[in-house]
């Protein structure tokens, strides 16, 4: 059993951190590498990119949004009980390298998969300019912590509930205008990634987005996880998560994203009915 040490309540209760003992993982763990869990014998395989990881503690941290079955299930689980299985460090992990100014954006729990990358890319030396954003207030995670991990921090709300009123691609356009960005990186849903590629691609500037169709076995063997990117099939799980953002079939990773839906909500409501 992989124990939950520590436990939190995020986002007005949609969101939830657990802090994990895996020492193994722990150590050998890179930004933008991802783990794949499951609760108990007869649980879903979820893959969850790692929000942080303490070497020294033998901890690694993920945070998950509460959407169905499974992570309902995961979010039934309390400080002192644990995951079934926890594998990992799976993936590539985020080319870390000194190139000047780098663009981190953030949407909703993408936040906690950007908050590593934006922190090595610190410690680099690089300037790091931090976009984060949520429907509103409430929804937003990690703003201490991203503030840390960056240089500057811009939070963007779309209901104006906090910081910007408006969507994370307005403030990014402004900065693109204004400095001379080497890199931006952008994590969170989907839709959010496919507007900030199209943002960038304007500006010629090089984007990477972080990808999560739906996976199973997590080492290239099942090819569920399938992504097409330059008009090549990649999959997430061994070749990414992380890809050329303005090569990636947004429209078609959607649909893949929807293949399933049905299935899903039946399980939920069986779930909680039992």
């Amino acid at each position: 059993m992989f124990e939950i040490l520590e436990r939190q309540d995020m986002a007005d209760g949609t969101v939830v951190l657990n802090e994990i003992s895996a020492p193994l993982i722990a150590k050998k763990a890179k930004p933008g590498q991802f783990v794949i869990l499951k609760a108990n014998e007869t649980g879903e395989r979820i893959p969850l990119t790692m929000a942080d990881t303490d070497p020294d503690k033998g901890t690694i941290t993920i945070i998950y949004q509460v959407v169905g079955k499974s992570t309902t299930l995961f979010k039934s689980l309390k400080i002192g009980e644990g995951f079934q299985d926890v594998i990992g460090p799976l993936g590539q992990p985020t080319h870390i390298e000194k190139l000047g100014t780098v663009v981190c954006v953030g949407g909703g729990t993408g936040v906690a998969v950007l908050h590593p990358i934006a922190r090595g890319m610190k410690e680099i030396g690089n300037h790091v300019i931090a976009i984060i954003g949520a429907r509103n207030k409430d929804l937003l995670i990690l703003e201490d912590k991203m503030k840390a991990a960056s240089n500057e921090l811009h939070v963007c709300t779309d209901d104006g509930s906090y910081g910007h009123h408006g969507f994370v691609t307005d403030v990014l356009k402004d900065i693109l205008e204004k400095e001379a960005v080497k890199l931006v990186v952008a994590i969170g849903p989907v839709p959010m990634m496919k507007f900030v590629c199209s943002v960038t691609e304007k500006y010629k500037v090089k984007t990477l987005v972080s990808l999560n169709p739906i996976m199973v076995d997590g080492t290239g063997m099942c090819g569920c996880c399938r992504v097409s990117v330059g008009g090549k099939t990649r999959f997430a799980c061994i070749d990414g998560p992380e890809f050329d953002g303005h090569e990636v079939d947004f429209d078609e990773l959607m649909q893949r994203l929807q293949a399933y839906k049905e299935q899903e909500s039946v399980a939920y409501k069986k779930f909680l009915h039992e």
